[in-house]
């Protein structure tokens, strides 16, 4: 006997689809049955990575359309919606989001304080921080429901970290972001709960992705989560 749900023909939307954990979450999704919707920002050079997940997915049978676009810019993400209402419409099939992950990562690795102003993060790079990696999950979830496209049953996830309660060097601006996180999901989820929409935030753990490589240091991270763990992994 099983619980899991059939996924076959419904629609995932994954914000940071190219790379990481939103890369790893379209794979898995479309292996279980499910068109996505991908949302990533990639310059040239990277642009592969993210047209070979398309590949990958198509391959198992799935549509695939992904966006090389700013997550976080209002514009961009509306631009993004209207072309997803279409795309519904168009396909005369399920006509809803049934899982959207919010797996952003990118931020500034700054320390608060410094000897010179150029080398302490400032209040742009404070907002931008925040902006990408916490409060843009709740204006796409804000737009998800205003457009009608969560139904009951829907699930909205993101990710957070330790980092959220822990100090790691020149982590702040990324920690406060992952604290903001979790709180918005708290709230998400006391908001659309009455209408059936679950909201969830995953600590996956410390994962070798392209996130981690770019924290100060993360080489000692790594050495120190192996050691703990009994079977000398991170995860």
């Amino acid at each position: 006997m099983t619980h899991e749900q059939d996924l076959t023909g419904r629609w995932a939307l994954i914000l940071g689809s190219s790379s990481g954990f939103g890369r790893a979450t379209s794979l898995e999704l479309a292996s279980r049955g499910m068109n996505i919707f991908g949302v990533h920002l990639d310059l040239k050079s990277t642009l592969p990575v993210a047209r070979q997940v398309v590949t990958d997915i198509e391959a198992m049978g799935r549509q695939a359309i992904f966006f090389n676009t700013n997550a976080a810019d209002s514009g961009k993400r509306n631009k993004v919606l209207d072309q997803i209402q279409e795309k519904l419409a168009a396909d005369g099939g399920y006509q809803h989001i049934h899982v959207m992950m919010h797996s952003l990562a990118f931020g500034t690795l700054l320390p608060f304080i410094a000897d010179t102003p150029d080398e302490a993060i400032s209040e742009a790079q404070m907002d931008m921080t925040l902006n990408v990696m916490a409060h843009s999950m709740v204006y796409w979830v804000q737009d998800l429901t205003r457009r009608g496209l969560f139904t009951q049953g829907s699930r909205v996830f993101s990710m957070t970290s330790s980092g959220s309660h822990r100090v790691f060097k020149s982590y702040g601006a990324v920690s406060a972001a992952k604290a903001a996180l979790e709180s918005h999901t708290r709230q998400l989820a006391l908001e659309l709960g009455p209408a059936g929409v679950m909201v969830n935030c995953i600590v996956a753990g410390v994962t070798d992705t392209l996130a981690l490589r770019k924290i100060p240091g993360y080489v000692a991270i790594i050495e120190m989560v192996t050691c703990f763990n009994p079977f000398g992994r991170m995860t």
